[in-house]
């Protein structure tokens, strides 16, 4: 593969960061990248055909905008984001993505330019034949495109790491039957687009939002039990000690360790790995 970054251009080195961040951006929309999956410099590299210089750039910008976790010493990781983290999608996306509706409403003359008509018909086709894949990156590509339409260029970079998030965030806590979006809401959206309707489309967009944080399980699951007895809904007794174990101060119950082998001999799995059995 051609190192596309041989002539050394900043220029270059842009478009292909660029095409980085949106490829993966575009498989975790279509959820092909799942959260907390690896993301090696090396093998972006080969995959791209440029240096690791170029992706560690990529990488990094994808990191500061959330859709990725770098870990010291581990590595690059898509992230996995709280339910916390969603509810703060949720609510930025209820901010911005009205005020996007309105502004593509005010730009209506351009619909035809942008295809909205043709990007429903898709989405619409995607349902009949159950393509879910299809369906999950067409309904993202629909907000991104308004952001796109409204002509402001901070709101289209906000919308695709928005989008990334959300996509996500779904992944981690859809309820059951989760569709991605209710099928009638973004043609209610394009027709008050088309018409004009500004403050019709802000409205309905806010509604939207909402359809899809209720199909979301975000609230904080119980806290967590304080001891293994709670956990399986038994009274806690003493725990009779064992050879290597150490009793856990704070909730009664027994931690139990394997006892270290002696000194110069081999633990039995150690031996296991070097020695085969008869």
């Amino acid at each position: 593969m051609q190192d596309m970054t041989r002539d050394g251009s900043g220029a270059s080195r842009g478009r292909t960061e660029e095409l980085i961040r949106t490829r993966i951006l575009e498989a975790i929309l279509e959820r092909r990248l799942p959260p907390g999956e690896k993301l090696t410099e090396e093998r972006l590299a080969e995959l791209f055909g440029v240096s690791r210089t170029v992706v560690r750039q990529a990488l990094a910008r994808l990191a500061q905008d959330g859709v990725v976790e770098q870990q010291p010493n581990r590595g690059t990781f898509v992230a996995a984001p709280s339910r916390a983290d969603a509810r703060h999608v949720i609510a930025a996306r209820t901010v911005v993505e009205p005020a996007i509706a309105a502004a593509a409403a005010h730009n209506c003359a351009c619909c035809a330019e942008f295809g909205l008509r043709r990007h429903l018909e898709l989405e619409n086709a995607a349902r009949r034949l159950s393509d879910r894949a299809a369906l999950v990156r067409l309904t993202g590509e629909f907000h991104v495109t308004l952001a796109r339409m409204a002509g402001n260029p901070v709101f289209l970079r906000l919308l695709a790491e928005l989008q990334a998030l959300t996509s996500l965030a779904i992944l981690l806590y859809a309820r059951g039957g989760h569709e991605s979006c209710p099928p009638q809401d973004h043609e209610l959206i394009v027709n008050a687009i088309e018409r004009g309707e500004a403050e019709e489309a802000a409205r309905l967009m806010r509604a939207h939002i909402g359809h899809v944080a209720a199909d979301l399980d975000l609230d904080e699951p119980p806290e967590r039990p304080a001891s293994l007895a709670d956990a399986l809904g038994l009274p806690r007794r003493g725990a009779v000690r064992r050879r290597g174990a150490e009793p856990n101060a704070e909730n009664g119950d027994t931690l139990l360790r394997a006892p270290l082998a002696p000194s110069g001999e081999d633990s039995e799995t150690e031996a296991d790995l070097r020695a085969p059995r008869d």
